[in-house]
């Protein structure tokens, strides 16, 4: 590539209050450090002018990458309606332009043509990054790589509305608010400036949503497992057509005063039943299979309003922008709140003449539109955000949980602490707190570990796989599993009987004597650091009765015969896994 670019200009941008936020917290951020960093803004908040301002202040070449030709001919054009000029290199567009300062590319145009990219480049712009992938062999990576053996300071910026994905969890460690999100090996190290939807709305820089949960006609996705194929999802929706015809009557209706509807369908043959009881002449249905040139061809029509209803599976939820929709329609279950925000905003962009857009959950998601990501699938139906305070740092933490009908806390979901802490002799320096909230303790040095952990952190030592243990122990003559349902405690002067309780009736017992350090610990360790909430270590019997409707009883209890009685071996908590749990159906 040359060494020649084209200035971009001399324009100034009027930014919103928000917007220059956002270039601040970037700004700052790099000044202080090369790690990677992402901006967290909902769909209509206008990342393009954050991008142009971002490209204004830079005094080196930089990159803005898109997944899709869409995306950058978009970020493309708006770009250039702020006055400014740059080149884009997408063979999808038919265009390779490499002389420009400002260069928006394709990542697949882009990787496979980086000889083409051998300058310096200040500053890369990763729009949608949620997409890049951790695999050093991926597109996204290979062109990191490639850019950073000539500048090794190079800045990546990532922008997107989702930074929580549900096959890899949240995109990035830290977040500026001072908790954790992912791990440690997670491409983007931090969040440095997230915008939340209700500010947009509030400020009237988005339209008004007008949700209903509660239509006339829903589907029971919650009949379904948790992961379920798609088979099993097209055999379910086989079992509704009155469902679907109903919902479809109902949009109808609704749709005689809209302009644009769009319309989430859960499977292409869910999407091409709902099709068919649309108007065929006002109707389009988009799927990972539509062609190209076909796909353009109804896009382009929809936007033009030469067609009024979208069907589409998992192609629309990202890099569309057609302001005029004002219906959408959620025919789909959606296990995080990110992508049900992310399909909402599909209808949320302003318009001439567009007053407010309406959105119908006919899957029963039950999402909040204005509520935070978690970073975990909503457990139950009951569950709901509940604050938990850390009793070893004081981080108010967000977890899904449950609570009963006057709002007191009858448990959480939450495993750790998202809290960040200074590193002790390190106070600059910041990591996530160690209280862990679930856990599995390792027998050799009674260490702490994720319930999902194979080796323990702090020693090495290889921990027991529970689904191992469970089934080599319904092998065995001589060993009893108990499919805990509950516990029962009795004391006498200093000791405390535990007894677990099955669904049937059977019963496995344990003492600890009081009188004893070694009782008194193996009691804390097992279920006082389990209860939620300010608890300090219990020393006594009578301590121990006074939490006992706090205490939470193990999943599995596994025991081994011994010549009058059972010795408990294993207490399996926080069980994850194939293997049913007490009151859980076959």
């Amino acid at each position: 590539m040359t060494s020649q670019f084209i200035a971009i200009g001399a324009f100034i941008l009027r930014l919103r209050d928000y917007q220059q936020a956002s270039v601040d917290a970037v700004l700052t951020h790099f000044r202080r450090s090369d790690d990677a960093a992402v901006l967290v803004l909902p769909t209509g908040a206008g990342k393009s002018i954050v991008i142009a301002e971002l490209a204004r202040l830079a005094r080196y070449p930089i990159l803005v990458l898109a997944h899709v030709k869409e995306l950058v001919e978009q970020n493309h054009q708006k770009f250039k309606d702020y006055g400014f000029t740059a080149g884009i290199y997408a063979a999808g567009l038919g265009k390779k332009q490499t002389e420009h300062a400002v260069t928006f590319a394709s990542v697949q145009s882009l990787s496979r043509n980086l000889e083409q990219f051998n300058g310096y480049y200040s500053l890369l712009i990763i729009d949608e990054c949620h997409r890049v992938a951790d695999d050093s062999d991926s597109q996204y990576q290979r062109i990191i790589q490639h850019l950073q053996s000539n500048n090794p300071q190079l800045k990546v910026l990532g922008l997107t509305a989702t930074p929580y994905r549900l096959d890899k969890g949240w995109i990035y460690q830290q977040h500026y608010h001072g908790y954790v999100r992912g791990q440690a090996d997670v491409f983007f190290k931090k969040c440095v400036y997230e915008l939340p939807l209700r500010y947009l709305i509030s400020k009237g820089y988005l339209t008004q949503p007008l949700v209903v949960d509660a239509p006339a006609a829903r589907y029971q996705f919650d009949e379904l497992p948790a992961s379920y194929t798609e088979a099993q999802l097209d055999q379910f929706l086989a079992r509704c057509p009155r469902v679907t015809q109903a919902i479809c009557q109902q949009l109808l209706q609704l749709a005689e005063q809209r302009r644009g509807v769009m319309i989430f369908a859960a499977s292409v043959k869910h999407a091409q039943e709902i099709a068919s009881y649309l108007p065929a002449e006002q109707t389009a249905l988009l799927t990972g299979d539509t062609a190209n040139k076909q796909r353009d061809q109804w896009v382009e029509q929809f936007k033009q309003q030469q067609l009024k209803f979208l069907v589409n599976v998992s192609v629309l939820t990202t890099g569309f922008d057609a302001p005029h929709v004002d219906l959408i329609a959620i025919l789909r279950r959606t296990a995080s709140v990110s992508l049900y925000q992310q399909i909402a905003g599909r209808g949320l962009r302003l318009y001439e003449g567009k007053s407010d857009c309406l959105i119908v959950d006919y899957a029963g998601n039950n999402y909040d539109l204005y509520q935070p990501e978690i970073g975990e699938v909503k457990p139950n139906p009951n569950s709901a955000l509940v604050q938990v305070s850390c009793p070893k740092c004081g981080f108010a933490n967000m977890f899904w949980g449950v609570c009963d009908k006057d709002g007191e806390l009858i448990e959480h979901y939450g495993r750790r602490c998202q809290g960040l802490v200074p590193v002790e002799g390190s106070p600059e320096q910041l990591t996530q707190c160690d209280y862990r909230y679930q856990y599995k303790q390792c027998p050799q040095c009674n260490g702490e570990n994720d319930i999902a952990a194979r080796q323990c952190q702090t020693c090495g030592y290889q921990l027991s796989d529970p689904d191992k243990l469970l089934k080599e122990a319904l092998q065995l003559k001589d060993r009893m599993v108990l499919r805990c349902s509950g516990m029962s405690f009795s004391a006498q002067e200093q000791q405390l009987s535990v007894t677990y309780h099955d669904e049937d009736g059977a019963e496995l017992k344990e003492q600890f004597n009081f009188a004893y350090a070694k009782a008194r610990l193996a009691f804390n360790q097992r279920f006082v650091r389990r209860i939620s909430g300010p608890v300090g270590t219990v020393n006594t019997v009578e301590q121990a009765l006074q939490q006992l409707n706090k205490m939470v009883h193990p999943d599995f209890v596994i025991a081994r015969k011994q010549k009058h009685y059972w010795k408990i071996e294993h207490r399996i908590f926080d069980y994850q896994g194939p293997y049913r749990k007490a009151h859980q159906q076959y």
